[in-house]
């Protein structure tokens, strides 16, 4: 879903956003003494950690034993899948935002057990425009847009998300005229909005899509301890804790408010098990992977509440008999759960037009007896 022009402030705030990290060499690679000192970097939250090798190792070079350098990291002994956001990385294994973020960073010893192949930049670009691909057919039926894109096209597109410019980003990727999506409820707020010059002289352009298929990437992380504070979340210590759900969000143009709840009760139906909808429902189309992570400002109304709908996230919300979400986040925001869901995609989606949602699930262990 795609918004014409300048970004949104939320974009902005998304693209601008940064993690900071602290990345300590490890330590059965430090060839001479004194050790060297943590390398102390800013990453992009849409970012991806191999890419900043260029940066971490002039840090680290004169230390490092004789060999080929291969990038890769890790956060409390686990290795890093280097193919999801950085962002989505914290948001998913740091339950208390943990700032800076601390990280060991290897060059030897790449973990193929449990890492696939990340040998450069290209390994990293190539994913990213694999999953491009995935996300123009989930909202196309077809990904012929991105197949046809001209090379200059792509090094542009590419080169956008290696520097952080969000107009570069919108400039190219307009041309793939994957639309905005807009709900029907979203449509009549803004009848009812006094509207802004802007808006008027728009009011010829292309006509907003009322429906659509979203791509959606959910890393459910499984927790079966109870906790009350966040800080008190157990360390993920296997990517056999945390499911990879990669389930598209059909919307229907009802003239109500599809909200995030709506959206999370479709992604994870065996969590809600009343609002499972009638098998006649369910597109013939509908692509449904669920696989393990492992080895391998309209008016100032509105405004406010958005705000409101974007601070205050869930405390936690029961969903079943033994199960209830302790915690959401979408690109380091807790949202409530009644915000229109068509915000949330088109102001916090990824670059490759993912939208990325990290679930935090209590899941009650049967007692035995």
């Amino acid at each position: 879903m795609e918004n014409k022009g300048e970004g949104t402030e939320a974009q902005k705030y998304i693209w601008e956003g940064a993690i900071p990290l602290q990345i300590h060499l490890h330590e059965s690679e430090v060839t001479n003494l004194p050790a060297p000192p943590p390398a102390m970097i800013l990453a992009p939250r849409i970012g991806y950690l191999p890419l900043l090798a260029q940066k971490v190792e002039p840090f680290f070079s004169n230390s490092l034993p004789p060999g080929v350098d291969t990038i890769w990291f890790e956060y409390n002994g686990l290795p890093l899948k280097w193919y999801i956001p950085t962002g989505v990385l914290f948001d998913l294994l740091c339950a208390e935002p943990e700032r800076p973020w601390n990280l060991t960073v290897h060059f030897r010893g790449y973990p193929g057990n449990v890492l696939t192949p990340c040998d450069s930049e290209d390994s990293v670009k190539w994913s990213f425009i694999n999953s491009f691909k995935e996300a123009a057919y989930i909202i196309n039926g077809n990904c012929k847009n991105v197949m046809n894109m001209s090379q200059s096209d792509q090094l542009e597109l590419w080169r956008s998300i290696m520097d952080g410019n969000l107009d570069s980003y919108l400039r190219i990727s307009s041309k793939l005229k994957f639309g905005i999506l807009v709900d029907d409820f979203s449509i009549q707020l803004n009848i009812s909005s006094p509207k802004s010059p802007e808006s008027t002289q728009n009011a010829d352009g292309p006509a907003p899509a009322k429906t659509g298929r979203i791509p959606v990437r959910l890393y459910v992380r499984t927790i079966n301890e109870d906790f009350d504070e966040l800080e008190d979340a157990p360390v993920v210590d296997s990517w056999d804790r945390i499911s990879y759900i990669n389930r598209p969000v059909e919307i229907h143009g009802d003239g109500k408010c599809f909200t995030l709840y709506d959206a999370i009760t479709k992604l994870l139906p065996e969590f809600f098990g009343e609002k499972l909808p009638p098998k006649d429902d369910v597109s013939k189309e509908e692509v449904e992977v669920e696989q393990r992570l492992s080895p391998e400002e309209t008016n100032k109304s509105n405004t406010e509440q958005s705000g409101e709908m974007l601070n205050e996230g869930i405390v936690s919300c029961s969903v079943s008999d033994g199960t209830e979400i302790k915690l959401l986040r979408i690109q380091g925001i807790e949202p409530k759960m009644e915000i229109p869901f068509a915000w949330v995609v088109n102001n916090l989606m990824n670059p490759e037009h993912f939208l990325h949602i990290c679930v935090y699930v209590k899941i009650q262990e049967p007692i035995t007896i």
